[in-house]
């Protein structure tokens, strides 16, 4: 009875693509801005970096080897949509993915608050943006599996002094309710990161700085609820 299944999910590839949250420094990077040509690709000690993009694939690698999942790490640290936006054809078209998964917009954020700031943050133009990426993904290939997770920050680390967190909350919230109108606008599945964190920030006995040590960067516990959670996901294919 399993085997119609087993066969179609043979040979699936899975790109997961984003900013330093998904890339984790694969490929020796280093923790720098390395575009995906300039990092090792034949250490695969290190070919998937340490973030929950290792913790996801290898539990498809190992607990369905006969499946023939191929996981690729297309994150950049420091990446914003633009960034993605300017890597379509070296990193989604080159790998033509059965399965994309993206998570971006903390930097789109940092990016605004770092500026003059002159005028509001352009979230009608983000998610325009965003939808014509979607849209891509759609003509290259119709039967894409689609996976948004929505940005987030925590009340941690240096983020916990500084004096736009109040308004970096808002952003990312706005950001975060784009990504799930566009998920049901492009028919794709949300991983919600946003109010994952909110949670495990609240409902613990620990500080947040457990799941979240910076505001930005999930810890090795936080990583791994991210993974949990992304795999829960994509089981509903």
């Amino acid at each position: 009875m399993l085997l119609p299944m087993l066969i179609s999910a043979q040979g699936s590839t899975i790109l997961f693509w984003g900013d330093s949250i998904t890339d984790g420094g694969w490929g020796r990077s280093g923790g720098s801005m390395a575009s995906a040509e300039e990092r090792n690709h034949t250490d695969l000690n290190h070919l998937y970096g340490h973030s929950y993009m290792l913790l996801a694939a290898s539990e498809l690698e190992s607990r369905y080897p006969e499946r023939g999942y191929q996981c690729f790490n297309r994150g950049i640290s420091g990446y914003t949509l633009s960034d993605l936006t300017a890597r379509w054809e070296k990193d989604v078209e080159a790998l033509r993915p059965d399965v994309l998964s993206i998570l971006v917009g903390t930097n789109d954020v940092a990016r605004y608050l770092q500026g003059k700031q002159s005028a509001p943050f352009d979230i009608a133009g983000w998610e325009e943006a965003y939808r014509t990426l979607l849209r891509r993904a759609r003509t290259l290939n119709p039967a894409m599996k689609i996976i948004l997770g929505t940005p987030f920050v925590a009340h941690t680390g240096r983020l916990a002094t500084t004096h736009d967190y109040e308004q970096r909350v808002q952003l990312i919230a706005a950001c975060s309710e784009a990504v799930r109108r566009l998920a049901k606008e492009f028919d794709a599945e949300v991983v919600d990161y946003e109010r994952l964190f909110a949670q495990l920030t609240t409902r613990y006995e620990v500080a947040g700085e457990h799941w979240i040590w910076d505001g930005i960067h999930p810890t090795a516990a936080g990583h791994r609820r991210m993974a949990d959670l992304w795999l829960k996901t994509f089981r509903k294919f």
